[in-house]
């Protein structure tokens, strides 16, 4: 198989990580890693560091790295397939599923299960991360795009970037938000204090993120909210649930510590996404069915007779974000 070869002309005056970051839709860790192995070419030559500056109409290519055979390693699970056509693959990510490996990660990851069922995938975020356009925490379950081609990778992450791919979150939350629409715009870096979490800090990168309630429990102790990311910073949605001291259920690193109730895991699900398909330009979105332990815990704590199907509406679901609030 071909390499696929990726062509771009500068305008002058960037860097060269800055300036194939905003054209490729990727973080400047990754595009530096490509450009580390010698992947990024200007004007035919070798790049020789990330940082070099780029004259105007300078021709700058990338050669994607090819797939190579590993180990593999038994794989003793199934991710529910939503979708899946030549371009891209939609899945139902279950939670305690890592998405990449990592050397950290001793487990199959989901690109370990997506490579052992010959899947095709895009090798534009490296070796590790193949296929892989947006992750979710080990934690969290849902909606999931990857990509098979290089092609339909580049559409959706500048996508990604430009905000026309979107996701919506449910979680139950304690205690209760205050007013029906809570938007949180705070900046979020390593914790200075834990090093295993991410914190609000002073010179962390810009992050946002919108609540909206949507059904109390019972006894008025928990909340049903949805959630919307404007950015997609890790831990994004704990970390400012937790700025104003909101916590989510069965979330033993940003929970709270005394919570008696004995939940397995973190209460936080990928809802709903949203996109347009990169080859036939057609919106398309996708709803992840809810997970056991959310289902168990609304029908237990929370009035059945109110929880119906709008309230848990895919289709409803966005429409109740309409606000100038992010913009």
């Amino acid at each position: 198989m071909q390499p696929t070869v990726l062509t771009f002309e500068a305008a002058g005056g960037e860097r060269l990580d800055t300036f194939l970051g905003q054209a490729m839709g990727e973080p400047r860790n990754q595009i530096a890693h490509l450009i580390k192995n010698g992947h990024v070419a200007v004007e035919a030559k070798a790049a020789a560091k990330p940082g070099v500056k780029l004259k105007s109409g300078e021709k700058v290519t990338v050669t994607l790295p090819q797939m190579e055979p590993e180990e593999a390693q038994p794989i003793d699970f199934d991710v529910p397939i939503l979708y899946e056509d030549d371009d891209l693959l939609i899945i139902d990510k279950p939670s305690g599923l890592t998405v990449h490996p990592a050397p950290s990660v001793k487990e199959p990851t989901l690109v370990d299960w997506l490579k052992h069922h010959d899947i095709r995938l895009s090798t534009l975020s490296g070796e590790e991360r193949h296929g892989i356009v947006h992750r979710l925490d080990k934690g969290t379950s849902g909606v999931m795009i990857v990509a098979k081609t290089n092609e339909a990778h580049d559409a959706l992450s500048k996508q990604l970037q430009d905000k026309s791919m979107g996701r919506y979150y449910l979680a139950v939350v304690t205690p209760p938000l205050k007013e029906d629409l809570t938007l949180v715009d705070k900046p979020i870096g390593r914790s200075p204090h834990n090093r295993l979490k991410m914190a609000v800090v002073p010179h962390g990168k810009s992050a946002q993120t919108l609540f909206k309630k949507l059904l109390l429990s019972k006894d008025e102790k928990e909340e049903l909210i949805a959630c919307k990311l404007f950015t997609g910073r890790t831990h994004q949605i704990r970390v400012h649930l937790e700025s104003f001291s909101r916590h989510i259920l069965g979330d033993h690193l940003y929970g709270i510590k005394s919570n008696p109730d004995k939940i397995q895991r973190i209460l936080l699900h990928a809802y709903t996404l949203y996109f347009t398909h990169p080859r036939t330009g057609k919106a398309m979105r996708f709803a992840a069915p809810l997970p056991a332990a959310l289902t168990e815990r609304l029908q237990s704590h929370f009035p059945t007779e109110t929880l119906d199907d709008e309230t848990l509406d895919p289709d409803r679901i966005g429409t109740l974000f309409d606000t100038d609030a992010a913009d």
